[in-house]
């Protein structure tokens, strides 16, 4: 049962027994049920995924879509399984009162924002239930409700990939992948966006509708940053009668262009003059000046910038006095922990995987004449973790890995301890596997916290602060509760 409410990807029949799914047509018999003789379903609660979970006569389990706790509803089957069905709501009978008018009008149509219909308090107390749930399904209890990173509910998305599609009549598309498919929901305007994302969503619709190739064009990537917005343009084969309309769209909206192209390994190439990239962090005191965060197009950014600013807040709180603490940083990045917790005074050796991003992270650490040592390594490997601990000698180490998790680099914590390891995950299933290796290696949780890092979608990042309960705290005003 382990995969109950988690939405499992639509895929061909496998041939495997019991795994496929069956698609249920609509007024279909499935199971002696008819799907439009589900009218009186009520929903219990809300799975992981911020489905409505409801069970039949039978006690098999049914995941419905649009469905919130305690509404009685209608129910469309489109899929059933061998241990549960998946469905929609046809019509609603008795709603909940955490029920909201969406403030999307493609709501239910584009694939992202699958919780628009939820309130926003009820969403968030949706996303702490999830995280501590999960800790509990590994053995881990937590002794208070996680702590709340919130920001503004719209507004606040700082980049956006869009899809480009010509049709078979040889209309363009351009927009986000609809729900559960691969086909492109048309968006003229999106409430999730910054504003000076969400002002270029028409006119750049008009612009494609005029290009002399769109089947050239892959997607379109827009950024918020410090020197303005940023249009890169993935271009699969050079066009120069294009390229000049992408120039002269870039001059009248007042946006830094990047051509991305090529088939096999495109290469990027700036159509305006090559911006410095940057976005800002907080540093560790209050009366500092924020540190700069340089970027180029393709490296990981935060897509909301508020709540990652509440993020780093909260770990050089959390962390308390690192004046002269040997600190890891693994998974670094470009520097978004890195920097502000040099700030604050550790010795930081910040390591990530990519060769680019590393050099990046350098760059930042000069630019903000901090002294963190940037280093590049495989942290998929258990030994290359151990490895640095061991050369090191961290006291604190600092998480922020991929949706894949840190599974080697907690089983290297758990054979060679620090004092306090802090792990900022993407994904909480994740989060709690890895938790559990440190749990049972010694560690125990001390802090807890959501970051609503997406608001109106299910997805969750959170942030768990350990400490070995072996070495304790070791150093003076350590303590996450001081």
């Amino acid at each position: 049962m382990a995969m109950l409410g988690k939405r499992r990807p639509r895929r061909e029949r496998s041939g495997v027994s019991g795994l496929q799914g069956r698609q249920a047509p609509r007024g279909a018999s499935v199971g002696g049920r008819r799907d439009d003789e589900l009218s009186g379903v009520t929903v219990e609660r809300l799975a992981h995924d911020g489905r409505g979970l409801a069970h039949d006569a039978a006690g098999k389990a049914l995941f419905v879509e649009g469905a919130l706790a305690g509404e009685r509803v209608a129910v469309a089957l489109h899929r059933t399984r061998k241990r549960f069905d998946e469905g929609h709501v046809r019509e609603i009978f008795a709603p909940s009162p955490e029920r909201v008018t969406p403030p999307c009008a493609h709501f239910g149509r584009c694939g992202g924002c699958d919780l628009q219909h939820m309130a926003v308090p009820a969403q968030r107390r949706h996303k702490q239930t999830v995280l501590v749930d999960l800790l509990a399904r590994q053995g881990i209890e937590v002794a208070a409700e996680p702590e709340l990173l919130a920001g503004a509910p719209v507004g606040y998305r700082r980049r956006a990939r869009l899809g480009v599609k010509v049709d078979a009549e040889g209309r363009v598309h351009l927009g986000f992948r609809a729900r559960h498919s691969h086909r492109l929901v048309d968006i003229e305007d999106c409430p999730i966006l910054v504003p000076s994302l969400a002002a270029l969503l028409a006119p750049l619709h008009r612009c494609v509708a005029t290009l002399a190739a769109p089947r050239l064009v892959g997607h379109l990537e827009l950024l918020d940053s410090d020197p303005g917005p940023v249009l890169v343009v993935r271009q699969l084969k050079e066009h120069a009668a294009d390229r000049a309309r992408w120039q002269a769209f870039a001059a009248d909206h007042e946006l830094h262009l990047a051509w991305l192209g090529g088939r096999e390994s495109p290469a990027l190439e700036w159509l305006t003059p090559a911006p410095a990239l940057s976005c800002r962090v907080p540093a560790a005191r209050p009366a500092a000046d924020e540190l700069t965060l340089g970027f180029a197009p393709g490296d990981f950014l935060q897509a909301n910038g508020e709540v990652n600013r509440l993020m780093v807040s909260t770990a050089l709180a959390w962390l308390g006095d690192l004046e002269g603490a040997s600190l890891l940083d693994l998974f670094a990045g470009v520097g978004n922990f890195s920097l502000p917790l040099a700030s604050a005074g550790a010795r930081v050796t910040a390591v990530e995987g990519s060769p680019a991003m590393v050099e990046r992270l350098a760059d930042n650490a000069h630019a903000n004449r901090l002294p963190v040592v940037a280093r590049q390594a495989d942290l998929s490997r258990e030994a290359a973790v151990t490895d640095l601990l061991q050369e090191k000698g961290a006291e604190v180490v600092v998480l922020d890995p991929p949706r894949a998790g840190a599974e080697s680099a907690c089983r290297a914590l758990v054979a060679t301890p620090v004092a306090r390891v802090l792990y900022v995950a993407c994904d909480a299933a994740t989060l709690a596997r890895d938790a559990a290796h440190l749990v049972h290696g010694g560690y125990r949780p001390v802090r807890l916290a959501v970051a609503d890092m997406f608001v109106h979608t299910s997805h969750l990042e959170s942030m768990l602060l350990f400490e070995h309960s072996r070495i304790g705290q070791q150093r003076q005003g350590a303590s996450p509760d001081g």
